[in-house]
């Protein structure tokens, strides 16, 4: 039940992966770092930002415990929403999916019912208790982002993933 359940959830997450990919499919790098809505994130910061935030933080470092992450994100200064013109959109991207199938590596044989490896003392009270929550957690950030990304390309350039009639 468990296995099943596991490759049920990876099949969402990867969906979910997938769809943030194909929106940005085609844009250039001047469209991909336009801001586009008034809070003034764009589509690239918005994929660094999973790749750093949900898909390296909450898999590699919170669940996983993997000491060099946890140093990475206590140590770092960055904002993952804002990244500098050294990082073209291909490293963007290739950091999202090297991120990706690391936390698929890590979840292709770990337990459900397990505890976080790691808990970050910033979030006060609020907590995580298993796997399964830190996997929902990230599937929904990741959902809600794509849909964001939808949202966005539709105003750049009209396109629309799922074309309604």
């Amino acid at each position: 039940m468990a296995g099943t359940e596991l490759t049920t959830l990876l099949g969402v997450l990867n969906s979910k992966r997938e769809h943030v990919l194909d929106i940005l499919e085609g844009l250039d790098e001047e469209a991909l770092r336009r801001p586009v809505l008034p809070s003034g994130w764009t589509c690239l910061g918005l994929v660094h930002h999973l790749a750093l935030d949900d898909e390296k933080f909450w898999f590699r470092a919170v669940a996983a415990g993997e000491q060099a992450a946890i140093d990475e994100i206590l140590g770092s200064r960055e904002n993952a929403w804002h990244l500098s013109t050294e990082k073209t959109a291909e490293e963007v991207f290739a950091l999202y999916r090297k991120e990706g199938e690391l936390a698929d590596t890590f979840l292709a044989s770990a337990d459900l019912e397990a505890a976080p490896s790691w808990w970050p003392d910033f979030f006060g009270d609020w907590r995580l208790y298993s796997l399964r929550e830190v996997i929902l957690h990230v599937i929904t950030e990741t959902a809600t982002h794509a849909g964001h990304l939808d949202a966005v390309r539709e105003l750049i350039d009209g396109r629309q993933r799922l074309v309604l009639t």
